[in-house]
């Protein structure tokens, strides 16, 4: 009962941040509003008992990305208003876009509404279970090679 109460909670500081986003009129603002997205989508992860992606998520996209990129908007010299005449003209197309992810949502709503997701039964995970070392055992056994191969290229 409180998981999906602070799941409620967080999404909807999600949804209410990345709506911060796209509408801030400031760039170090939106900035800002992104970062706080991606910690709400981290504690969303932790819920689902992801630390690893949540962990993933905080250090690599809050703690590098998004600083870099704080430090590139901050750098530059942006003009606002220049940025804002283009911007009715773009309106039909992401009204488009949001239709169809709205349309998206309710045909999973009316799907789970109608039970056809019931066959799939998620067992609890034991007490001392970590994702994380399960992660680790995977991929320096069974896909060792290929996890080496990635960190060459990289």
């Amino acid at each position: 009962m409180i998981v999906n109460l602070l799941f409620y909670v967080f999404a909807a500081a999600l949804v209410a941040s990345a709506l911060g986003v796209i509408t801030a009129r400031n760039p170090v603002h939106c900035a800002l509003f992104l970062v706080v997205a991606f910690l709400n989508s981290a504690v969303i992860w932790l819920l689902l008992e992801a630390e690893f992606l949540a962990i993933t998520l905080v250090v690599v996209y809050v703690g590098a990305v998004m600083v870099l990129w704080l430090f590139v908007v901050m750098m530059m010299d942006v003009d606002v208003e220049k940025l804002r005449q283009g911007f009715t003209r773009y309106a039909p197309l992401g009204a488009l876009v949001a239709l169809v992810v709205i349309a998206q949502i309710a045909t999973v709503v009316y799907v789970r509404h109608l039970g056809l997701e019931d066959t799939v039964l998620v067992q609890p995970k034991p007490a001392g279970y970590s994702n994380t070392a399960a992660l680790g055992e995977l991929l320096y056994t069974q896909y060792l090679f290929p996890f080496e191969v990635a960190a060459v290229i990289l």
